[in-house]
């Protein structure tokens, strides 16, 4: 079933110049949608008792080397593929009536690249499939991007690559230092190795994973990418690339480290708390809401690395609520954005206002893109809450400082929403210029099906936790010695 998953955009992609070019969208949409559904049935299938690996596929490929075929999923990383795959889905429907079938050869492409790496069990399997999305998304951005899509795509492509090398270097070096049989993520036992070198190569493995969420201060590119790309391309980007980096973060870093990353805990609360902090001061200056929206994600992907850092049953589930959650509501606002963009013409605060007007306005998006926004600032009864109340909730505890300044950070969230929404949606419409294209169902109804999605979960948040709550717990147990580090520290 997940090599299916690899393998069906795959051959999507692989048949795209073989057919015509008015057949590619609806090929690229059977692609996708057999994804999504084979993704669901794995869900289905799923067994949220058993913290082991599931739907476990192992196949020697280079014994020599320890690199195997090895895929499984636990509850870490089937909700983050069917995820991965939903948003794909979106992306190959929201495509513009003009892109080439070049688009979704290289959509399909990133997709199982992204599936690929987050069922890979096999560290080198894992770093192969790492590095296979950098090409589509590269070219995603550098052809169907803005004005300065040469200048972002080439930042985007520079600290990527600078991302792999950290955590190819990390990987060979654990399994050279361990004498591991192979590079098998069950064979990495690292609790044999000095401090000094445990912590050497856990700082290699934040940093790159860090590269990719992004952390502050290793975020520089995600504000350029995400601007310049074009709409599908940043709900990749946000919704379903950056996770790379958060499931890299737990699944490795603390997973193969966990008495250094104990011992460290502390300070990546702390960088924790000043990226939520920083992200939301840096959304509340800008004037472009696509801007906006990016530097509020660098904030919303360090409530992940806090909730870490804690690695309390609690905090550990919502890192992972968190991550779905934040997939879903950035990918509503960057299509929300880019409707805006498309039928005004403009993305400035300066210039927008009025969109909630019935008659002449955009009065279905603004009333969805304040749901959005809501959504985002973590309001009860909205997915978004869920997340942040498991990681306050489980950090507290262990960090109760920096917890308090995540919870000031969930509060500048509504701050820059509110101007963000004040700005666009309220206000009068200008009578002379402001006749507006209407917003036709089609292009209503994505924004509409990942708000009703935002809003069952956030009603219904087992549904969002159910997944992890046993994966999350074996996390946990697994690492006794790093949880009696973080329970001194807070006791003291």
């Amino acid at each position: 079933m997940l090599t299916l998953l690899i393998v069906l955009p795959v051959i999507g992609a692989l048949l795209m110049p073989l057919l015509p070019e008015r057949a590619s969208r609806p090929l690229a949409l059977i692609t996708s949608g057999l994804t999504f559904v084979l993704s669901l049935w794995m869900l289905t299938r799923f067994d949220v008792q058993q913290p082991v690996l599931q739907f476990r596929e192992f196949v020697p490929w280079l014994p020599p080397l320890g690199l195997n075929y090895s895929l499984g999923v636990d509850g870490l990383s089937l909700p983050l593929i069917v995820l991965g795959t939903f948003l794909t889905l979106v992306v190959v429907f929201t495509g513009e009536k003009s892109a080439h079938r070049l688009f979704y050869a290289l959509v399909l492409l990133a997709s199982a690249g992204i599936s690929g790496a987050l069922a890979a069990q096999n560290l080198l399997l894992f770093i192969l499939f790492y590095e296979v999305e950098l090409a589509p998304f590269y070219l995603l951005i550098l052809i169907w991007g803005g004005q300065r899509r040469e200048q972002a795509a080439v930042k985007f492509l520079l600290y990527t690559a600078v991302s792999g090398i950290l955590v190819l270097a990390a990987f060979l070096a654990m399994g050279w230092l361990t004498h591991a049989p192979s590079f098998e993520y069950q064979d990495i036992r690292t609790a044999g190795l000095a401090p000094t070198t445990q912590a050497l190569l856990l700082l290699l493995l934040v940093l790159g994973f860090g590269i990719k969420m992004p952390l502050v201060p290793l975020h520089s590119w995600l504000p350029d990418a995400y601007v310049e790309a074009s709409t599908p391309t940043a709900i990749l980007l946000g919704g379903v690339l950056a996770k790379l980096g958060t499931y890299g973060l737990v699944r490795f870093a603390l997973g193969c480290f966990p008495q250094a990353w104990g011992q460290f805990s502390g300070l990546l609360a702390l960088v924790a708390a000043i990226g939520i902090a920083y992200g939301a001061l840096a959304a509340i200056a800008q004037k472009d809401i696509k801007r906006m929206v990016a530097y509020s994600s660098v904030g919303h992907m360090s409530y992940v690395l806090l909730a870490a850092a804690a690695h309390t049953h609690l905090s550990m589930v919502g890192a992972i609520a968190q991550m779905i959650s934040h997939g879903l509501i950035l990918a509503l606002l960057f299509y929300l954005v880019g409707v805006i963009e498309t039928k005004v013409g403009t993305r400035e605060l300066d210039v927008l206002n009025g969109l909630l007007n019935p008659l002449r306005g955009l009065p279905t998006t603004s009333a969805l893109l304040i749901l959005g926004g809501m959504a985002s600032a973590g309001i009860p009864g909205l997915m978004g809450f869920v997340a942040e109340f498991l990681i306050f909730q489980g950090s507290y505890r262990i960090f109760p400082l920096p917890t308090l300044i995540a919870v000031v950070g969930t509060g500048l969230t509504a701050v820059y929403f509110v101007i963000m929404i004040n700005r666009t949606c309220f206000g009068r419409l200008d009578n002379a210029t402001a006749y507006y294209p209407r917003v036709l169902w089609w292009e209503t109804m994505p924004a509409l099906v990942l708000t009703l999605l935002i809003l069952f979960l956030g009603v219904q948040p087992t549904w969002l936790v159910r997944w992890s709550e046993t994966t999350s717990a074996q996390i946990v147990a697994a690492i006794p010695e790093a949880t009696e580090i973080v329970a001194s520290l807070a006791n003291s």
